[in-house]
């Protein structure tokens, strides 16, 4: 069997994929790769909701810490360690920063307070919020060190760790 998937596609195109395949006895599209953390969920949660049924697709989300700013590294703003703060990023900055009024630096540090209030690094909580999810197939990291590596692999351990008041209260920090 072959199977096949998509990234970043809008659903309405995905399912004119799918119903291509169908109608040329093709195997339909079975994952998607989406960007997927508290900060960018819309696409996993609202617009991909029926294509989970209708076609049993799963997703291989990235950017789980949303580029960073889900560590807190980015707390005072954009002028610390990362590839955020290379002088040629300008265009990454704007892409993951965002506009003012999405507040995502500001968003990501609520986060990172329930994370110190709960004793857990940040990172790994971001991940695990990701891991719950029951139409994420999988995660991809992108750790740049083992440390980071390791860190980020405590998420397996804290995402049955917690009850849904916990992890609500993880989506109420991050929200707009």
């Amino acid at each position: 069997m072959l199977y096949w998937g998509t990234s970043e596609w809008p659903e309405g195109l995905i399912r004119e994929a799918a119903k291509f395949a169908r109608a040329h006895h093709m195997a339909v599209p079975v994952v998607e790769q989406p960007q997927y953390n508290l900060l960018h969920r819309e696409r996993v949660e609202l617009e991909y909701a029926s294509l989970y049924s209708e076609l049993g697709m799963g997703t291989t989300t990235w950017s789980p810490l949303a580029s960073g700013l889900l560590t807190g590294k980015y707390a005072g703003g954009v002028h610390r360690e990362g590839r955020l703060a290379h002088t040629d990023a300008g265009w990454l900055q704007r892409l993951v920063v965002g506009h003012g009024d999405e507040r995502r630096i500001e968003r990501a540090q609520r986060v990172v307070e329930v994370a110190a209030g709960l004793g857990e690094k940040p990172a790994a909580l971001a991940i695990a919020w990701c891991l719950r999810n029951p139409h994420v197939s999988s995660v991809i990291l992108g750790a740049s060190s083992t440390a980071q590596l390791v860190e980020n692999m405590a998420a397996l351990e804290l995402a049955d760790k917690y009850d849904e008041q916990v992890w609500r209260r993880l989506e109420v920090a991050a929200a707009r």
